[in-house]
Protein backbone atom coordinates (compact mmCIF):
# COMPACT_ATOMS: atom_id res chain seq x y z
CA UNK A 1 0.00 0.00 0.00
CA UNK A 2 1.24 3.47 -0.88
CA UNK A 3 1.07 6.27 1.69
CA UNK A 4 -2.54 7.45 1.54
CA UNK A 5 -1.74 10.56 3.55
CA UNK A 6 0.65 11.78 0.84
CA UNK A 7 -1.52 10.69 -2.09
CA UNK A 8 -4.49 12.55 -0.66
CA UNK A 9 -2.24 15.49 0.10
CA UNK A 10 -1.08 15.63 -3.51
CA UNK A 11 -4.49 15.27 -5.18
CA UNK A 12 -6.45 17.42 -2.72
CA UNK A 13 -3.63 19.95 -2.56
CA UNK A 14 -3.52 20.23 -6.33
CA UNK A 15 -7.29 20.62 -6.56
CA UNK A 16 -7.22 23.24 -3.79
CA UNK A 17 -4.61 25.38 -5.55
CA UNK A 18 -6.48 24.92 -8.80
CA UNK A 19 -9.82 25.98 -7.32
CA UNK A 20 -8.35 29.00 -5.53
CA UNK A 21 -6.60 30.17 -8.69
CA UNK A 22 -9.37 29.31 -11.15
CA UNK A 23 -11.43 32.28 -9.99
CA UNK A 24 -8.67 34.69 -11.07
CA UNK A 25 -6.98 32.71 -13.86
CA UNK A 26 -7.36 35.37 -16.54
CA UNK A 27 -7.24 38.44 -14.29
CA UNK A 28 -4.44 40.97 -13.95
CA UNK A 29 -2.84 41.76 -10.61
CA UNK A 30 -4.27 45.25 -10.28
CA UNK A 31 -7.81 43.88 -10.63
CA UNK A 32 -7.16 40.98 -8.22
CA UNK A 33 -5.79 43.24 -5.48
CA UNK A 34 -8.42 45.91 -5.99
CA UNK A 35 -11.18 43.34 -5.60
CA UNK A 36 -9.80 41.09 -2.87
CA UNK A 37 -7.49 43.43 -0.96
CA UNK A 38 -3.75 43.73 -0.54
CA UNK A 39 -3.28 39.98 0.08
CA UNK A 40 -5.21 39.04 -3.05
CA UNK A 41 -7.61 36.12 -3.13
CA UNK A 42 -7.21 34.07 0.06
CA UNK A 43 -10.52 32.19 0.24
CA UNK A 44 -12.47 30.20 -2.31
CA UNK A 45 -14.82 32.02 -4.64
CA UNK A 46 -17.92 29.80 -4.43
CA UNK A 47 -20.37 28.97 -7.20
CA UNK A 48 -23.58 27.42 -5.88
CA UNK A 49 -21.70 26.68 -2.67
CA UNK A 50 -18.73 24.97 -4.36
CA UNK A 51 -15.18 25.96 -5.19
CA UNK A 52 -14.95 24.84 -8.80
CA UNK A 53 -11.98 22.95 -10.18
CA UNK A 54 -10.65 23.58 -13.68
CA UNK A 55 -9.39 21.36 -16.49
CA UNK A 56 -6.13 21.01 -14.53
CA UNK A 57 -7.74 18.82 -11.87
CA UNK A 58 -9.96 17.09 -14.40
CA UNK A 59 -6.92 15.96 -16.39
CA UNK A 60 -4.97 15.05 -13.24
CA UNK A 61 -7.76 12.68 -12.22
CA UNK A 62 -7.82 11.17 -15.70
CA UNK A 63 -4.04 10.75 -15.51
CA UNK A 64 -4.40 8.77 -12.28
CA UNK A 65 -7.07 6.52 -13.73
CA UNK A 66 -5.12 6.25 -16.98
CA UNK A 67 -2.28 4.56 -15.10
CA UNK A 68 -4.74 2.09 -13.63
CA UNK A 69 -6.47 1.56 -16.97
CA UNK A 70 -3.38 -0.30 -18.16
CA UNK A 71 -3.60 -3.99 -17.32
CA UNK A 72 0.10 -3.93 -16.48
CA UNK A 73 1.09 -0.37 -15.49
CA UNK A 74 4.74 -1.44 -15.11
CA UNK A 75 4.91 -2.21 -18.82
CA UNK A 76 5.60 0.97 -20.78
CA UNK A 77 3.47 0.09 -23.80
CA UNK A 78 0.49 -0.74 -21.59
CA UNK A 79 1.07 2.40 -19.51
CA UNK A 80 1.19 4.87 -22.39
CA UNK A 81 -1.77 3.18 -24.07
CA UNK A 82 -3.83 3.52 -20.91
CA UNK A 83 -2.81 7.16 -20.61
CA UNK A 84 -3.76 7.93 -24.19
CA UNK A 85 -7.13 6.18 -23.85
CA UNK A 86 -7.85 8.06 -20.62
CA UNK A 87 -7.10 11.40 -22.25
CA UNK A 88 -9.30 10.45 -25.18
CA UNK A 89 -12.15 9.91 -22.73
CA UNK A 90 -11.45 13.27 -21.12
CA UNK A 91 -11.65 14.78 -24.60
CA UNK A 92 -15.13 13.34 -25.05
CA UNK A 93 -16.25 14.81 -21.74
CA UNK A 94 -15.42 18.19 -23.23
CA UNK A 95 -17.82 17.54 -26.11
CA UNK A 96 -14.99 18.27 -28.51
CA UNK A 97 -14.90 14.94 -30.31
CA UNK A 98 -17.56 13.37 -32.48
CA UNK A 99 -16.03 9.93 -32.12
CA UNK A 100 -18.33 7.58 -30.22
CA UNK A 101 -16.68 4.86 -28.17
CA UNK A 102 -17.68 2.87 -25.13
CA UNK A 103 -16.46 4.52 -21.94
CA UNK A 104 -13.91 2.53 -19.95
CA UNK A 105 -13.43 4.92 -17.03
CA UNK A 106 -15.94 5.57 -14.27
CA UNK A 107 -14.80 9.19 -14.16
CA UNK A 108 -16.36 9.78 -17.56
CA UNK A 109 -19.83 9.44 -16.04
CA UNK A 110 -19.30 12.15 -13.42
CA UNK A 111 -21.45 15.12 -14.36
CA UNK A 112 -19.01 17.82 -13.20
CA UNK A 113 -16.19 16.23 -15.18
CA UNK A 114 -18.27 16.74 -18.30
CA UNK A 115 -18.31 20.50 -17.80
CA UNK A 116 -15.85 22.55 -19.84
CA UNK A 117 -13.59 24.41 -17.44
CA UNK A 118 -11.40 26.49 -19.77
CA UNK A 119 -9.68 23.45 -21.35
CA UNK A 120 -6.38 24.11 -23.09
CA UNK A 121 -6.69 24.45 -26.85
CA UNK A 122 -3.40 22.60 -27.34
CA UNK A 123 -4.67 19.57 -25.42
CA UNK A 124 -7.97 19.58 -27.27
CA UNK A 125 -6.42 19.90 -30.72
CA UNK A 126 -3.69 17.34 -30.10
CA UNK A 127 -6.08 14.73 -28.73
CA UNK A 128 -8.64 15.36 -31.45
CA UNK A 129 -6.06 14.21 -33.98
CA UNK A 130 -6.25 10.75 -32.42
CA UNK A 131 -2.49 10.23 -32.77
CA UNK A 132 0.20 9.53 -30.21
CA UNK A 133 2.57 12.44 -29.75
CA UNK A 134 5.92 11.41 -28.30
CA UNK A 135 9.29 12.82 -27.33
CA UNK A 136 10.89 11.59 -30.55
CA UNK A 137 7.86 12.15 -32.80
CA UNK A 138 6.32 15.38 -31.47
CA UNK A 139 2.76 16.17 -32.39
CA UNK A 140 3.36 19.94 -32.23
CA UNK A 141 5.86 22.45 -30.86
CA UNK A 142 3.86 23.54 -27.81
CA UNK A 143 5.49 24.10 -24.44
CA UNK A 144 2.29 25.23 -22.75
CA UNK A 145 1.77 24.25 -19.13
CA UNK A 146 -1.00 21.80 -20.07
CA UNK A 147 1.57 19.01 -20.12
CA UNK A 148 3.02 19.56 -16.66
CA UNK A 149 -0.12 20.49 -14.72
CA UNK A 150 -1.63 16.99 -14.99
CA UNK A 151 1.20 14.49 -14.37
CA UNK A 152 1.63 14.43 -10.57
CA UNK A 153 -0.10 11.01 -10.17
CA UNK A 154 2.75 9.38 -12.10
CA UNK A 155 5.17 10.42 -9.38
CA UNK A 156 2.79 9.06 -6.75
CA UNK A 157 2.26 5.65 -8.32
CA UNK A 158 5.70 4.41 -9.33
CA UNK A 159 8.04 3.52 -6.48
CA UNK A 160 11.78 4.14 -7.02
CA UNK A 161 12.33 0.79 -5.29
CA UNK A 162 10.55 -0.91 -8.21
CA UNK A 163 11.52 1.31 -11.14
CA UNK A 164 14.60 3.42 -11.86
CA UNK A 165 14.11 7.15 -11.43
CA UNK A 166 15.12 7.73 -15.03
CA UNK A 167 12.20 5.66 -16.28
CA UNK A 168 9.73 7.24 -13.84
CA UNK A 169 10.70 10.73 -14.97
CA UNK A 170 10.62 9.72 -18.62
CA UNK A 171 7.11 8.36 -18.16
CA UNK A 172 6.09 11.79 -16.93
CA UNK A 173 7.69 13.39 -19.98
CA UNK A 174 6.04 10.93 -22.36
CA UNK A 175 2.61 11.55 -20.84
CA UNK A 176 3.06 15.26 -21.46
CA UNK A 177 4.45 14.67 -24.97
CA UNK A 178 1.15 13.07 -25.97
CA UNK A 179 -0.09 16.63 -26.38
CA UNK A 180 2.93 18.95 -25.96
CA UNK A 181 5.85 18.40 -28.30
CA UNK A 182 8.30 21.13 -27.33
CA UNK A 183 11.09 19.80 -25.07
CA UNK A 184 10.36 22.43 -22.41
CA UNK A 185 6.77 21.19 -22.32
CA UNK A 186 7.74 17.64 -21.43
CA UNK A 187 10.98 18.25 -19.51
CA UNK A 188 8.91 20.33 -17.07
CA UNK A 189 6.55 17.38 -16.65
CA UNK A 190 9.52 15.14 -15.85
CA UNK A 191 10.60 17.74 -13.28
CA UNK A 192 7.26 17.68 -11.47
CA UNK A 193 7.14 13.88 -11.48
CA UNK A 194 10.66 13.79 -10.00
CA UNK A 195 9.71 16.19 -7.19
CA UNK A 196 6.47 14.39 -6.34
CA UNK A 197 8.15 10.99 -6.46
CA UNK A 198 10.84 11.96 -3.96
CA UNK A 199 8.33 13.75 -1.72
CA UNK A 200 6.23 10.57 -1.77
CA UNK A 201 8.90 7.91 -1.28
CA UNK A 202 11.87 9.66 0.35
CA UNK A 203 10.45 11.27 3.52
CA UNK A 204 13.95 11.72 4.93
CA UNK A 205 14.71 14.37 2.30
CA UNK A 206 13.94 18.03 2.88
CA UNK A 207 12.03 19.87 0.18
CA UNK A 208 15.18 21.84 -0.63
CA UNK A 209 17.12 18.59 -1.09
CA UNK A 210 14.35 17.32 -3.35
CA UNK A 211 14.48 20.45 -5.52
CA UNK A 212 18.27 20.27 -5.76
CA UNK A 213 18.05 16.61 -6.79
CA UNK A 214 15.56 17.51 -9.52
CA UNK A 215 17.79 20.28 -10.88
CA UNK A 216 20.79 17.96 -10.92
CA UNK A 217 19.17 14.92 -12.50
CA UNK A 218 16.23 15.80 -14.75
CA UNK A 219 18.13 17.85 -17.38
CA UNK A 220 20.66 15.01 -17.76
CA UNK A 221 17.92 12.77 -19.18
CA UNK A 222 17.35 15.06 -22.15
CA UNK A 223 20.71 16.81 -22.54
CA UNK A 224 21.94 14.76 -25.51
CA UNK A 225 18.91 15.60 -27.65
CA UNK A 226 17.89 19.01 -26.32
CA UNK A 227 20.90 20.74 -24.71
CA UNK A 228 19.64 24.29 -25.20
CA UNK A 229 16.23 23.60 -23.67
CA UNK A 230 17.86 21.69 -20.78
CA UNK A 231 20.01 24.70 -19.96
CA UNK A 232 16.97 26.98 -20.04
CA UNK A 233 15.10 24.61 -17.75
CA UNK A 234 18.01 24.15 -15.35
CA UNK A 235 18.73 27.87 -15.11
CA UNK A 236 15.10 28.76 -14.42
CA UNK A 237 14.72 26.08 -11.74
CA UNK A 238 17.96 27.27 -10.15
CA UNK A 239 16.63 30.82 -10.12
CA UNK A 240 13.40 29.65 -8.45
CA UNK A 241 15.31 27.80 -5.71
CA UNK A 242 17.73 30.67 -5.16
CA UNK A 243 14.89 33.16 -4.84
CA UNK A 244 13.06 30.91 -2.39
CA UNK A 245 16.11 30.48 -0.16
CA UNK A 246 17.20 34.12 -0.23
CA UNK A 247 16.24 35.50 3.18
CA UNK A 248 16.44 39.05 1.88
CA UNK A 249 13.49 38.44 -0.47
CA UNK A 250 10.23 39.10 1.35
CA UNK A 251 7.90 39.98 -1.52
CA UNK A 252 6.66 36.84 -3.27
CA UNK A 253 5.16 38.77 -6.15
CA UNK A 254 8.48 40.40 -7.01
CA UNK A 255 10.11 36.97 -7.04
CA UNK A 256 7.36 35.50 -9.23
CA UNK A 257 7.80 38.33 -11.71
CA UNK A 258 11.40 37.17 -12.17
CA UNK A 259 10.18 33.67 -13.10
CA UNK A 260 7.42 34.46 -15.61
CA UNK A 261 3.65 34.13 -15.69
CA UNK A 262 3.20 30.38 -15.85
CA UNK A 263 1.50 29.98 -19.20
CA UNK A 264 4.37 27.78 -20.39
CA UNK A 265 5.61 24.63 -18.74
CA UNK A 266 8.93 25.69 -17.28
CA UNK A 267 7.53 28.95 -15.89
CA UNK A 268 4.55 27.21 -14.29
CA UNK A 269 6.84 24.71 -12.58
CA UNK A 270 9.32 27.42 -11.53
CA UNK A 271 6.60 29.52 -9.87
CA UNK A 272 5.27 26.43 -8.09
CA UNK A 273 8.78 25.43 -6.97
CA UNK A 274 9.37 28.91 -5.59
CA UNK A 275 6.06 29.10 -3.69
CA UNK A 276 6.25 25.56 -2.27
CA UNK A 277 9.86 25.97 -1.16
CA UNK A 278 9.46 29.50 0.21
CA UNK A 279 6.51 28.36 2.34
CA UNK A 280 7.48 24.73 2.85
CA UNK A 281 5.68 24.42 6.19
CA UNK A 282 2.66 26.60 5.42
CA UNK A 283 0.27 25.22 2.81
CA UNK A 284 -2.05 28.22 3.05
CA UNK A 285 0.71 30.77 2.46
CA UNK A 286 2.06 28.77 -0.47
CA UNK A 287 -1.33 28.58 -2.17
CA UNK A 288 -2.05 32.28 -1.71
CA UNK A 289 1.36 33.17 -3.10
CA UNK A 290 1.04 30.79 -6.04
CA UNK A 291 -2.21 32.20 -7.46
CA UNK A 292 -2.00 35.96 -6.91
CA UNK A 293 -0.14 37.09 -10.02
CA UNK A 294 -0.77 38.06 -13.62
CA UNK A 295 -0.37 34.61 -15.09
CA UNK A 296 -1.92 31.14 -15.20
CA UNK A 297 -3.10 31.19 -11.60
CA UNK A 298 -4.94 27.88 -11.51
CA UNK A 299 -2.07 25.92 -13.04
CA UNK A 300 0.62 27.42 -10.81
CA UNK A 301 -1.67 26.88 -7.82
CA UNK A 302 -2.39 23.29 -8.82
CA UNK A 303 1.28 22.40 -9.30
CA UNK A 304 2.33 24.08 -6.05
CA UNK A 305 -0.51 22.22 -4.30
CA UNK A 306 0.63 18.90 -5.78
CA UNK A 307 4.17 19.48 -4.53
CA UNK A 308 3.48 20.75 -1.04
CA UNK A 309 0.47 18.49 -0.54
CA UNK A 310 2.67 15.46 -1.19
CA UNK A 311 5.50 16.75 0.96
CA UNK A 312 3.36 17.73 3.97
CA UNK A 313 0.47 15.26 3.60
CA UNK A 314 -3.27 15.77 3.81
CA UNK A 315 -3.21 16.56 7.55
CA UNK A 316 -1.27 19.78 6.87
CA UNK A 317 -3.92 21.14 4.50
CA UNK A 318 -6.22 23.56 6.36
CA UNK A 319 -9.90 22.67 6.54
CA UNK A 320 -10.82 25.73 4.50
CA UNK A 321 -9.34 23.99 1.46
CA UNK A 322 -11.34 20.79 1.83
CA UNK A 323 -14.65 22.37 2.83
CA UNK A 324 -16.70 23.25 -0.25
CA UNK A 325 -14.09 21.85 -2.65
CA UNK A 326 -15.89 20.48 -5.68
CA UNK A 327 -15.67 16.70 -6.17
CA UNK A 328 -13.78 16.13 -2.92
CA UNK A 329 -15.34 12.67 -2.59
CA UNK A 330 -14.34 11.78 -6.16
CA UNK A 331 -10.79 12.97 -5.48
CA UNK A 332 -10.68 10.78 -2.36
CA UNK A 333 -11.87 7.79 -4.36
CA UNK A 334 -9.21 8.32 -7.01
CA UNK A 335 -6.60 8.61 -4.24
CA UNK A 336 -7.82 5.33 -2.75
CA UNK A 337 -7.60 3.61 -6.14
CA UNK A 338 -4.09 4.94 -6.65
CA UNK A 339 -2.94 3.78 -3.22
CA UNK A 340 -3.59 0.09 -3.83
Amino acid sequence: MRDMNKILGCLVGGAAGDALGYAVEFDREDWIFSRYGSAGITEYELTNGKALISDDTQMTLFTAEGILLAKNPMNYTAYIGGMFDAYQEWLRTQRFSRKVRKNRLWLTDIKELNDRRAPGITCLNALERGEFGSIYEPINNSKGCGGVMRVAPIGLYYSPDEMEWQEIDTRGAQAAALTHGNPLGYISAAGLVHIVNLAMYRPEMSLLQIMEDMIEKVPVLFMDDDPEECEIFKNLMRKAVDLATDNDITDDLDAIHKLGEGWIGEEALAIAVYCALKHDNDFDAAMISSVNHNGDSDSTGAIAGNILGTYLGIDAIPDKYTENLELIDIIRKVAENLSK
